[in-house]
C-alpha cells in the first residue's frame, strides 16, 4: 500500500507522521491499571516525560482520569485539578515535545488548550460530552477519535456484532463526516483495543488493521498492557511486552501510524526493525 504521507498541524507545527512514531502515556491518576500513582506529583511527571522522550516518544499523551473498568468516575473540575500547572511545566523544559490530552470533557479540552496542549485524545468519539466536537473545531487541534461504546455505562460492556469492521467503518465515516462539517481538519483514529470487544474482535481487528477507514486516516493503535493479551496467556499486564511488541510490528506492517505504549523503550526497537526491514 502506498504511504499517503500523512501529517498533523499542531499549532502551526507539522507532525509528520509518513513513518510511524510513538506516543507515551503519562498517567495522572492514583488508580490506572498498570501505573496508578507512579507519576502523580509533578517532579515525577517531568522525569517520566524526560525518560519516555529519551526512550523515542514523539508524543506525551497526559491523562487524569482512568478508564479502567470499574475506575472511579470523576468530573472536569477534578481532572483539571489533577492536571494543574503541569502543561506548561513540560512544554518549559522540553519544548521540542508534541503533548496531548487525553479527557472526555470539552472543559478540559479547553483548559489543555489555553495551557499548550498540541493534541486531544477523547475515548468517547464525542459521545460522553454534546459540545466537545464544537470545542474542538474552536481549538482547531488535531483529534483522535476512538471505536466505542455509546455511553460511558456501556463503554466496557461486550456488544458482540456479527460484523465489527462493518459497524466501526460506519462509526468512523458518521462521525469524520460531523467533525468535517464543523471545520475540524486533522482525524486520528483509534479502533478502541480494550473498550466493548471480545478477546476474538481485537485479534480480528489486530488482523485487519488495513481494512479500518482503508487508510484514509491515521491510525492509532493502543494495546499496551491490555487484558486481551495478558489474561488467555494466563500473566500479569506487565510481562507482554514480547507480545505486545509482536502485534506492534504487525500493526505497523499493515499502516499504523502511532503506538500508543506504556514501554517506549521497546516500542521504539520495533519501530526501528520495521523501518530497516
Amino acid at each position: 500500500m502506498k504511504d499517503p504521507g500523512f501529517s498533523l498541524n499542531c499549532r502551526g507545527k507539522l507532525l509528520d507522521l509518513s513513518t510511524p512514531i510513538i506516543m507515551g502515556i503519562l498517567n495522572l491518576t492514583p488508580d490506572s491499571f498498570s501505573d496508578g500513582g507512579k507519576h502523580f506529583e509533578e517532579k515525577s511527571a517531568l522525569d517520566q516525560v524526560a525518560k519516555m522522550l529519551k526512550e523515542g516518544a514523539t508524543i506525551i499523551d497526559i491523562g487524569a482520569q482512568s478508564t479502567r473498568p470499574k475506575a472511579e468516575f470523576l468530573q472536569p473540575e477534578t481532572e483539571i485539578s489533577r492536571l494543574g500547572k503541569l502543561i506548561p511545566m513540560i512544554k518549559k523544559e522540553f519544548p521540542e515535545v508534541t503533548l496531548s490530552l487525553d479527557t472526555f470533557y470539552s472543559e478540559v479540552v479547553q483548559f489543555g488548550f489555553d495551557e499548550g496542549i498540541d493534541i486531544i485524545n477523547d475515548i468517547s468519539g464525542g459521545n460522553f460530552d454534546p459540545k466537545m466536537f464544537e470545542t474542538v473545531a474552536k481549538t482547531g487541534l488535531p483529534y483522535i477519535l476512538m471505536h466505542v461504546n455509546e455511553t460511558y455505562d456501556l463503554m466496557h460492556k461486550k456488544l458482540i456484532e456479527e460484523d465489527l469492521l462493518l459497524k466501526m467503518n460506519r462509526y468512523f465515516s458518521e462521525k469524520i463526516n460531523e467533525l468535517q462539517s464543523l471545520g475540524v481538519k486533522d482525524i486520528i483514529l483509534d479502533p478502541g483495543f480494550g473498550f466493548g470487544k471480545t478477546v476474538e474482535q481485537q485479534h480480528q481487528l489486530l488482523n485487519e488493521t488495513e481494512f479500518i477507514d482503508f487508510g484514509k486516516h491515521p491510525l492509532l493503535i493502543g494495546i499496551s498492557r491490555k487484558s486481551f493479551i495478558y489474561k488467555p496467556l494466563g500473566k500479569k499486564h506487565s510481562e507482554i511486552v514480547e507480545e505486545t511488541q509482536k502485534f506492534h510490528q504487525q500493526v505497523l506492517e499493515k499502516g499504523a501510524k502511532i503506538l500508543r505504549v506504556h514501554d517506549v523503550a521497546e516500542a521504539s526497537k520495533t519501530v526501528d526493525i520495521f523501518l530497516n526491514r
